[in-house]
């Protein structure tokens, strides 16, 4: 591999966006990783350094450092918003495991993943089984999105989604987005992925998935994609209450829902009209779930969630909303670790609850 690799040098990054880092350090505070180690090479300046370092040769890439920083880096760009440059990490971070995620050099889980997210008539088949929002095939006017694993794990969102803007259509025939596969190691076909899936649904792609979102849209354009709390921001709803008070209840942003695609005050508006809004510390920092990362690397994924799992205990909150299913599993399972009395939801089905009263 490392010989084959090595010729290469030079033509593994978009070198305009390599290019772009002026390592000023802007990005180590918002770094999750380099927040737990201090390392300057779990930080995205470093991490670029070592990119650097692999495109020119000058470290191969069986490097282990190189390997383990591939690995360890969540992939939350909470690096981009900070940076004066404009570095473009996500891509960058695309193009490095797409690299060096090859083969037998690819994690498990992750093999296991996209094989399991390209098997789309068994999404469908699980989504029937379990519930998932449906409409008659002569539906027309926007379409809402199904995703891959989360028609079978969280049903009820989709069925909530559609209850709250009847005016969607739900097409049975719906893939991958191709999120999963460009972020872990193939960014091509993660590409051709969306762009079936943007001849699938035809207008406006309403999603529940803020992850989903942010790469459909990267990809098909952002006039054609909007997360649920866009398409609902104008849509009055009632209260969500416990006893003879309104619930109170805080946010936990989708990573790249916030620092890719830019939409974090259309979810906080919403909460804060149904219902008592309290704001975590750490709200727009990532739990830890990172897509695959909370099965490629759960331990480091648990030293993420812990320091917000203890903010959502001490603000004593009825509620804690997700805007990607990805988070919902990361914060319903830690929660749960802790026989917490704080309860993670989904918004779709938050906002379903304020609409019935």
């Amino acid at each position: 591999m490392t010989d084959a690799k090595v010729s290469q040098a030079g033509s593994i990054f978009d070198p305009d966006l390599l290019g772009r880092c002026i390592s000023c350090g802007f990005c180590l505070p918002a770094c999750p990783t380099y927040a737990l180690t201090g390392d300057e090479a779990s930080s995205p300046r470093g991490r670029i350094t070592l990119m650097r370092a692999l495109d020119s040769g000058t470290l191969p890439p069986d490097d282990p450092t190189l390997a383990e920083q591939a690995s360890f880096c969540l992939g939350c760009r909470a690096c981009e918003p900070v940076c004066p440059a404009g570095v473009q990490y996500g891509e960058l971070l695309e193009q490095w495991r797409g690299y060096q995620w090859t083969g037998r050099h690819r994690p498990l889980a992750v093999r296991f993943l996209i094989f399991a997210a390209e098997r789309a008539r068994v999404h469908r088949i699980a989504g029937r089984l379990r519930g998932a929002a449906r409409t008659p095939a002569s539906a027309s006017g926007p379409s809402l999105m199904l995703g891959c694993f989360e028609r079978s794990l969280f049903p009820g969102v989709s069925k909530s989604a559609l209850a709250l803007a009847p005016e969607l259509a739900v097409p049975g025939r719906q893939g991958c987005c191709g999120a999963l596969h460009a972020h872990n190691g193939e960014p091509e076909r993660g590409r051709q992925l969306a762009e079936q899936l943007g001849a699938q649904l035809p207008g406006q792609i309403v999603t529940t998935s803020g992850g989903c979102a942010a790469y459909l849209a990267a990809v098909i354009g952002r006039d054609r994609v909007a997360e649920l709390s866009e398409y609902l921001r104008d849509k009055p709803f009632g209260e969500v209450r416990i006893g003879d008070r309104r619930a109170r209840v805080a946010l936990q942003d989708s990573c790249h829902l916030r620092n890719g695609l830019g939409v974090w005050r259309e979810p906080r508006a919403l909460l804060a009209a149904i219902a008592d809004y309290v704001e975590l510390p750490d709200a727009g920092r990532c739990c830890g779930a990172a897509g695959t990362y909370a099965l490629v690397r759960p331990r480091d994924s648990r030293r993420v969630l812990d320091p917000k799992l203890d903010q959502i205990e001490a603000a004593g909150i009825d509620y804690v909303v997700a805007v990607n299913p990805g988070c919902l599993r990361q914060l319903r399972q830690g929660l749960r670790r802790r026989k917490s009395r704080v309860r993670a939801v989904h918004i779709a089905d938050l906002l379903r609850q304020a609409a019935a009263r």
